[in-house]
C-alpha cells in the first residue's frame, strides 16, 4: 500500500496533472512507435555517418599517397672496383693490403709485380671482399698510401635472378608433372623412353639454372677490388754545376765502352779471321794448280798441232 501510494505520488511530479492515464494497449502501441522512431533515427544517423566515413576515406586516400610506406631497397649488385695507390715501399704496401683483406673478412686473389732498371716498381693485387664491407674496404685504402684514383662499378643482376628463379619453379612443376605421368603411364616402351628423356632434359635444365642462381648469389655477396700499387717515379734532376765537363766525361765513358766492346769481340773475331785466312790460302793454292794444269794441257796441244803441220824432211842419199 505504501509503495503504490509512493509511485502514485511521484507520477504527477513527472507528468502533467491534466494528462489522463493511458490504457495498457495504448502504452504498448506508443512504445512500439517510439522504438520504431528510435530505430529510424538510428538509421538516419547511420546514413549520415556513412557519408562521413566515406568523406574520411576520401580524405585519407590523398594522405596515403602523400606519405607512402617505406620501401626497403635490397638490390642484387655485383660490385667491382679499381684503385691506384702510391706507396713509399711496395713490400709494405702489399703487406698492408693483405692485412686490410683479412680485417674485412676477405682474401687476396691474384698478385702481379713488375720492375725494371728504367721502370717504376708496381704491383697489382686483387682483393675479394664481402659486399657488406666493400665501401669500408675502399675507404681503408687511404691509410696505406696516396689514393690517386678509385673507380667502382655495379651491375644489377636482380632482374636476371628473379627471372631464373621463376623459370626454375616452372621447371620443377613440369618435372613433377612428368614424373606423375611416368608413374601412371602404361603405354608402349618407346613412349616411356621418350618421357624419361624429357624428364632428364628438364632435370638438366633445372640443375643448370640452379648453378646460375648460386653463381649470381656468390658474385653478389663477394665484391672484387683490384688495387695497383706503385712507388714514386724517379725524377731526373737539372744539369749540374759543370754540364760541359759532365758531357765530356760522358763522351769519354762512351768511347771507353766502345773500345771495351771491340776488345770483347776479339775473342771470336781473331779465330774467325785466322780460319778465313787459311781458307783463302787453300783456295789460292788449288786455283794455281788448276791454272798450271790448264797451261800444260794447252802447251801439249800446241806441240801436237806443230808436229802435224811440219813438212817432211827430204831423204839424204849417199
Amino acid at each position: 500500500m505504501d509503495a503504490a501510494t509512493t509511485s502514485a505520488e511521484s507520477a504527477p511530479a513527472s507528468a502533467p496533472a491534466s494528462a489522463p492515464a493511458a490504457a495498457p494497449g495504448v502504452l504498448d502501441r506508443r512504445a512500439a512507435q517510439g522504438g520504431s522512431q528510435t530505430r529510424g533515427a538510428q538509421g538516419v544517423i547511420g546514413q549520415g555517418a556513412a557519408p562521413t566515413e566515406a568523406a574520411q576515406g576520401t580524405t585519407a586516400a590523398p594522405a596515403a599517397y602523400a606519405q607512402p610506406a617505406a620501401v626497403t631497397l635490397n638490390p642484387m649488385l655485383i660490385r667491382t672496383g679499381t684503385a691506384i695507390v702510391q706507396v713509399d715501399s711496395l713490400e709494405r704496401g702489399i703487406a698492408r693490403l693483405r692485412q686490410l683483406a683479412a680485417r674485412m673478412g676477405g682474401l687476396v686473389g691474384n698478385t702481379t709485380m713488375t720492375a725494371g732498371s728504367d721502370e717504376t716498381r708496381q704491383a697489382t693485387v686483387e682483393l675479394r671482399i664481402p659486399s657488406a664491407r666493400f665501401d669500408e674496404a675502399v675507404n681503408g685504402l687511404s691509410p696505406i698510401g696516396k689514393v690517386e684514383s678509385a673507380n667502382v662499378t655495379a651491375e644489377d643482376v636482380g632482374e636476371e635472378f628473379t627471372d631464373v628463379t621463376a623459370r626454375v619453379a616452372n621447371a620443377r612443376r613440369l618435372e613433377a608433372r612428368l614424373l606423375e605421368l611416368l608413374e601412371t603411364r602404361n603405354g608402349r616402351l618407346e613412349e616411356v623412353l621418350n618421357m624419361e628423356r624429357e624428364v632428364a632434359r628438364v632435370r638438366e635444365e633445372i640443375e643448370r639454372m640452379d648453378g646460375r642462381l648460386r653463381y649470381l648469389q656468390t658474385r653478389a655477396s663477394i665484391s672484387t677490388l683490384t688495387v695497383t700499387l706503385h712507388e714514386p717515379q724517379t725524377v731526373i734532376g737539372a744539369p749540374g754545376e759543370r754540364p760541359i765537363r759532365d758531357a765530356f766525361v760522358s763522351a769519354w765513358r762512351n768511347f771507353v765502352g766502345l773500345i771495351a766492346g771491340l776488345i770483347a769481340t776479339l775473342g771470336w773475331l781473331i779465330p774467325l779471321s785466322i780460319a778465313l785466312y787459311f781458307a783463302w790460302r787453300g783456295w789460292r793454292w788449288i786455283r794455281r794448280r788448276e791454272l798450271a794444269r790448264d797451261a800444260e794441257y794447252r802447251e801439249a796441244i800446241r806441240r801436237e798441232r806443230l808436229k802435224a803441220t811440219a813438212p817432211d824432211e827430204p831423204a839424204i842419199h849417199p
